[in-house]
């Protein structure tokens, strides 16, 4: 996701309001979101449906790694060797 621009990227809900289609075609046109404010403090982002989904697959990606992380310090893994052999095991198959 590219990185907001404060100039252009945080609007106050009244003006988000009154001309939502350019916000939402600038939202695609840029790939970066959007701020909304509401009595000067932020109430919403709005994202691009492919930066939102590009995102939550990172996130996802992240939280395994974590749980491999996890699993690892609790010594559930195993070796390179193994595993590969495992996986040769099974294409064999």
């Amino acid at each position: 996701m590219k990185r907001i621009r404060f100039d252009q990227d945080i609007k106050p809900l009244s003006e988000f309001r009154s001309g939502v289609a350019s916000f939402i075609k600038q939202i695609n046109e840029t790939r970066r979101p959007l701020v909304i404010t509401q009595r000067g403090k932020g109430v919403a982002v709005v994202l691009d449906v492919e930066e939102y989904e590009a995102m939550q697959e990172k996130i996802e990606l992240l939280e395994e790694m974590r749980a491999a992380e996890a699993q690892l310090a609790s010594g559930m893994g195993i070796s390179n060797e193994d595993a590969r052999a495992n996986v040769l095991e099974r294409i064999k198959k």
